[in-house]
This record gives C-alpha cells, structure tokens and sequence, in this order.
C-alpha cells in the first residue's frame, strides 16, 4: 500500500495550484493520468479574468457583478465575492511564479474585453493562457520535488470511504496494469469536466467524469449537473477550440448572408455577449438555415484585424486553422459551430474545497475538490470566459490551504486494503469475461450523437425523455461488448471502457437533471419553458444514486448583494 499525508487526483492548474499549498509542510501525492503539462488547462487559450483597473477604473465588485449577471443569478454569492477579490494577487503571484504574460507599451499585463464581461480584464499570453499558467505551475511543482510525488500515467478508480470518512483511492497503474491502494490522511480531487460525452466538444480525449462519478459511485450527490456550456467557436465538425479572445480582439460573427447577426440578439454586447447566448444565436441562425452554405456552421471573420495583431495576438488560432483545415484566418473566415465546453456542475463544496453531502452542507470528512470537477458554484448556470482559469487556481490555493491545515491535525484513517483492490480487481475481471458481439466504439459514438443531438443547446422534454431511454439502452448494450486486448501492459483499451462507463453514467445523470429543470436558465435552455423560473427554480439540483435509480433534491442559492433581474444584453 502506498502512503501520503495528502493526494492529488489530477494535475492541471487546480490539482498542481493546491500542491504549491499542501507540500510546504507535508508530504503529497500527485496522481495524474496523462503527464501534467498535458493536462486540459492547457487547452484554455483566451485569458484569465481579474479587476486589474490597469486601462480602464474597475473593481472587484464590477467583476462580481458581471459574474453573478453572467450566471443568470444561480451563482453563490458569497463564494463568487471570495473569488473576484482574490484575483489581482493570483494574477500577480502567477506573474512572479513565471507566468509570461503579453504587456501593454507602458509595461503592465494586458488586459482584453471578454464576453459578459463589462471592462477589459482578461489577462492573456497570447492566445495560449492556459499552456503558460500550466507550465508556470508545473515549474514550481518539479522545484518541490522532495515533498511532491509525481504518479504520471495512473488511473484512479474509486474513492475509499471507511466509516463516513475518506481514507484514499485505489488506482491503476497504466504501464504496468497493477491495482494499488493509496492511502491518505485527505484526498482532493482535481479531475477536470466531463465533455467527452459530446459529438462535438473542445474537451481533451482525458475529459471523461472519472472524477465525478467516483464521487457519485461513493453516495455523494453531483450538483447542477443540467448546466453544460456550448462554446460558440469550436471548429466546426471537429470541435477544436477557436478562443473567444478572436472575439475579444474584435473579431465578427458572420452567418451565411454575410451578415453580423448578433445584432438581433444582444445589440449591446454584440460578439461580446456571454456564452449561452452567443451559443444560441449561432444554433437559431443555422437551425433557421443561415448556415454557410447551407451547412451546420457559420464563420468567425479576423481578416479586418490584419496580419500583424493575430500574429501578435492570435496566433494559434491562426495555426489551428491552417493544420486542420488549411484556412488561414488572414485571408479566409473560419467555420465554427456551437461545441460542448465547460460543466457548470459537479461535486457540490463549500468555498474552502471542502466538498458536502447533502441541502444542509453536511462535510464529507476528509475529501476535497477543486476547478471543472467542483461545483463552489461561482459560475451558477453560465460561466463567463476567462473565469475558469481564475477559478482553478483560486480555488486550488484556498482547497490546499484548508487541507493543509485539515491534515496537519487529522490521523490515517482505516482501510481494508485487500477487500478495496479486490472490487476492483472483480469489476476489471468482469469487462474481461464479457464475450459479447457489441462494439464498444459503437456505444461511444451514439452516446455522442444522441446527446449532442437531444440534450444539446435547445432542449425539451421529447428529446430528453428520448435522450434517457437512449443512454439506458447503450448502458444495457455495454454489458454485452468484448475486449480485444486482456493484457496488463499500458491496456488502454481496458481504461477506455472503463471511462465509457462513467460517460454514459454522467450522460444520464444531465439528461435526467435537465428534464426535471422545467425552465430556461443560463446554459440550460428548454424550448417548451423559454423563461427562467426564479419561483420554482432559483435553486441548485443535487443528483443521487438511490437502489440504483437517480434521486433529485434541490438545495438553496447564496443571495448575497445582487437580487436577481432580467438579464439582458
């Protein structure tokens, strides 16, 4: 058995931020399953958001505002005042950790406008944020060495709870196929979304909810699990992220008309407005048949910003699209379509990382999460682009400053290490005895399909009926499917399996939580209930599992300064 004070499962910004916290004083695991400068965070290109007040006078409560509006009022407030007010410190602890950021003439961070946002405060690298904070990270990590253990290339599989507590995880190790038990004094989880689950997402192949349904798995509800965000510029038919810095730097939205359409949606904000609406606008201008030629796409046109700015500003967009679809965003427009981004929801905590079991808070001892996995719920039912980053690595400081102090004062707890590796050695021998005909490949890509398709952008109560029925039915198909390779060595077809499961998994649980959402709210939009209910709905949705059906209870918002209004643009 494998011992440390503290584990990390994950290790992009949030997992890697909390080890910089836990590691001064004890020692820490850091379990990731691709190598942590691979991590998504990387992926995240635009900027991350803080009330500088560098170009124009903003504050902290400006961003708050934004924020809150930009949640469509389901944000807890008290976590997102916590969260604004820290970012001019991280954003300048980053700095001096290494973060390169692009500078003004005069010498300061640059900052862009970003959609909801009502004041320039996306601090950016380039196009290419989230690589340089990753890597920034990663640095110091590796400077710790002594008291970091890096397990690159594992796979967790489930939590150990022993007497209401967490005691650790048991998990995979890629290479060599063998299961271990890790134990720890606390375990945070670090492990990132869920939008593989999507035809069409910007997400990385390692998005797949293992983090999430480990939780569930372990009786522990997922929160808000409804609110999906569709980025509005994913290369189309592939999903690969365009930023939203294109727009941010005055790009325009073009539908097959030529016309900049988002006049009709929110004329003040125009390309600027958040996320759920933009991604809206995109869906009803191609629904309505205003695609580009006709096609399920409409184009982001940079060519007016010339050369000289994408390059200085833009510049793996413009890459992107001359490696994967030869179009040089210079010269031609580039093709974009709504694709599946960000999870709102998650593992419901507390604003310390401290994650919760039920309406009344009531603390799971000894787990902590933190960034995509979590649901603070700082973002509410949209998040604002450029919060993430700030997200992960505010709150991956504040859950490893709680679980510093947690497990400077806690105990090992129990655990039962060969009843814990032989349940799962059992479901690993299960997949291998299974000597079905169906083609697991084939129950990937339609739970893609039907869930792009009838739990997508626009939503209704039909599709998602027909949507549950139809991941129930490839859940029942996925007992019946066959193993190729049985081997031990580097398996990845066994992991993958393994990932289809919780994929179908948390595809119910959405679909599920979305058709009990009869209303329209931020990232959730229901064509039959168009208006947001703040009577019946100005709550968080919780998920459990109950004798193996899905249970639903609700939990209040935190309403703090901002009563909710109509949200407009």
């Amino acid at each position: 058995m494998i011992k440390h004070d503290v584990l990390i499962v994950g290790a992009g910004l949030a997992g890697m931020r909390a080890a910089l916290e836990v590691c001064r004083d004890l020692d820490v695991g850091l379990l990731t399953k691709v190598y942590p400068s691979r991590s998504h965070s990387g992926a995240a290109q635009g900027g991350i958001a803080a009330a500088l007040g560098n170009s124009e006078d903003d504050s902290w409560e400006e961003h708050m505002f934004d924020t809150v509006k930009g949640g469509d009022y389901l944000s807890d407030q008290d976590a997102v005042e916590e969260y604004v007010k820290a970012a001019p410190r991280v954003i300048y602890e980053l700095e001096h950790m290494g973060c390169t950021f692009s500078r003004t003439e005069d010498g300061k961070i640059a900052q862009r406008s970003f959609g909801g946002h009502s004041k320039p405060r996306a601090c950016f690298s380039a196009d290419r944020t989230g690589h340089a904070i990753l890597h920034a990270l990663h640095e110091q990590v590796l400077k710790n060495a002594k008291s970091i253990k890096i397990y690159s290339e594992w796979y967790m599989h489930q939590l150990v709870i022993e007497e209401g507590r967490c005691s650790g995880v048991v998990v995979s190790n890629i290479r060599t196929g063998e299961v271990e038990v890790i134990h720890a004094k606390a375990v945070i989880f670090a492990t990132g979304g869920y939008g593989r689950v999507f035809k069409i997402t910007t997400n990385a192949f390692a998005s797949t909810a293992d983090g999430a349904m480990a939780a569930f798995h372990a009786g522990i509800p997922l929160e808000d699990t409804e609110f999906v965000q569709f980025h509005p510029s994913g290369l189309y038919r592939q999903g690969i992220l365009f930023s939203e810095a294109a727009r941010g730097e005055g790009g325009y939205l073009l539908n097959g008309k030529g016309e900049r359409f988002m006049e009709q949606y929110a004329p003040s904000r125009m390309e600027l407005a958040p996320r759920d609406i933009v991604a809206r606008a995109e869906q009803s201008e191609i629904d309505a048949g205003r695609g580009v030629n006709g096609e399920a796409c409409i184009h982001l046109d940079l060519r007016h910003l010339g050369e000289a700015r994408i390059m200085e500003r833009l510049p793996q967009i413009r890459q992107l699209g001359i490696d994967f679809i030869g179009v040089d965003c210079v010269k031609e427009p580039l093709p974009i379509q709504p694709s599946a981004h960000y999870s709102m929801g998650g593992i419901p905590t507390d604003m310390f990382g401290q994650v919760v079991i039920d309406p009344d808070n009531t603390p799971m001892e000894g787990f902590f999460a933190a960034g995509e996995c979590a649901c603070v719920s700082v973002h509410g039912a949209n998040r604002l682009g450029t919060n993430s980053l700030l997200e992960a690595t505010v709150f991956g400081e504040r859950t490893g400053r709680s679980v510093l102090k947690y497990a400077k004062n806690a105990e090992f707890g129990k655990v039962n290490e060969s009843h814990e590796r032989a349940r799962v050695l059992n479901q690993i021998e299960e997949i291998f005895q299974r000597d079905g005909s169906e083609n697991y490949n084939d129950i990937r890509n339609e739970m893609k399909e039907v869930m792009m398709e009838k739990c997508g952008v626009f939503r209704d109560a039909e599709n998602l009926k027909s949507c549950i029925a139809a991941i129930q039915g490839l859940k029942e198909r996925c007992k019946k499917g066959k193993v190729t390779d049985k081997g031990k060595l580097f398996n990845t077809e066994l992991y993958e399996i393994i990932e289809l499961g919780n994929m179908l998994e948390i595809a119910e649980i959405i679909s599920t939580a979305a058709l009990a959402r009869t209303e329209s709210r931020g990232g959730h939009y229901r064509t039959d209930f168009p208006k947001r209910d703040d009577q019946d709905f100005l709550k968080h949705s919780l998920v459990y599992p109950k004798d193996g059906q899905l249970e639903l209870k609700y939990k209040s918002v935190v309403v703090t300064r901002y009563q909710p209004k109509e949200r407009t643009y």
